[in-house]
């Protein structure tokens, strides 16, 4: 017998306020055909003026809870993806234990950017599995819209605010795939990279928030090579072929990313999940809001064999394959 970490739950939240691409084509010079046709986003989410990341963390965790039918009382182990932190410390991990009432165990946030979720779940299925502690919070969190600026019609376009929540718990397995659980997880990170994709901000470089800073091409050139190799990997360390693949949720950036991807694994496009056009880019929080609503309306059953891949600034790239 082995331990595996498996999913109970998810839950996701969106801010109240939409903000439309034609919204946005009366502040810069874009518009809806413009953002549509390159990068499939109709619309996203921005977070009220007073609300943090912890308050999009809590509200996700809270709807992951629920539909595990796990009280909070049962965490021990709280990790928040975030590159949007609501301070510099302490983690926002730890004003959602807070939050939920939450008085053991470890919480943290883990920042890989976009890549946040994948690497989260590459350390909880770590802990679970060398006893760490036995039912995990892991969290994608983000209010990107505080670091855009909203003059760069390159990049202010792309991205929106949200969170999603998966919970976990060690359970006893045959170590075989058909259990259900974290089945591997690999994760990446190339430093050459960092000018493609940064904020040009930081407590100790500026002492202020900054700027997100992309150059598109090199991502786009990155990330379509990057994440199938990943999710290669992941396949061959269980003995899978892309044709065993029930599910694709790939990180939302972009739909032409989403596209290639599911060509270059030859999944037909009613097996990859896509929310991008809904939400733009959140970040670490884009992989579990897609997630949730694909398991919410049914697409996502017990038994399915799902892929995660996603790519973030550093470059940090990673997959999970997971049986749900």
């Amino acid at each position: 017998m082995m331990i595996r970490a498996n999913i109970k739950g998810c839950g996701s939240y969106l801010p109240e306020r939409i903000v439309t691409n034609d919204q946005l084509a009366e502040r810069v010079d874009t518009s809806d055909e413009w953002i549509r046709q390159r990068t499939g986003i109709r619309h996203r989410y921005v977070a009220g003026e007073n609300e943090l990341t912890s308050d999009l963390a809590t509200k996700a965790a809270l709807a992951a809870l629920e539909h595990a039918g796990i009280d909070a009382t049962e965490i021990d182990l709280i990790v928040c993806a975030t590159a949007t932190p609501d301070e510099t410390f302490p983690a926002t991990a730890t004003v959602v234990q807070r939050n939920l009432g939450v008085t053991k165990g470890a919480a943290f946030d883990l920042q890989a950017v976009c890549s946040g979720f994948v690497y989260g779940l590459s350390v909880v299925d770590s802990l679970l599995k060398t006893g760490q502690a036995r039912t995990a919070l892991l969290i994608g969190a983000e209010t990107f819209s505080r670091i855009l600026d909203w003059e760069d019609r390159s990049t202010c376009v792309l991205f929106g605010d949200g969170a999603g929540a998966i919970v976990l718990q060690a359970e006893e397995g045959t170590g075989d795939i058909t259990d259900s659980g974290i089945l591997n997880t690999h994760i990446y990170s190339d430093g050459r990279y960092h000018d493609a994709l940064y904020v040009d901000g930081g407590p100790s470089s500026t002492g202020t928030a900054g700027f997100l800073r992309m150059e598109g091409k090199e991502v786009f050139r990155q990330a379509v090579s990057r994440m199938p190799e990943a999710i290669d990997t992941a396949l061959q360390t269980s003995g899978l072929s892309p044709s065993d693949i029930d599910w694709l949720v790939p990180h939302q950036a972009n739909i032409r990313i989403i596209e290639a991807m599911g060509k270059k694994l030859k999944l037909p496009k009613d097996r990859v999940v896509v929310t991008v056009d809904k939400h733009a880019n959140t970040s670490a929080a884009s992989i579990p809001l897609a997630l949730t609503e694909a398991v919410y309306d049914g697409r996502i059953k017990r038994g399915d064999i799902v892929m995660m891949a996603a790519m973030g600034g550093g470059f940090t790239w990673g997959s999970a394959l997971l049986r749900w």
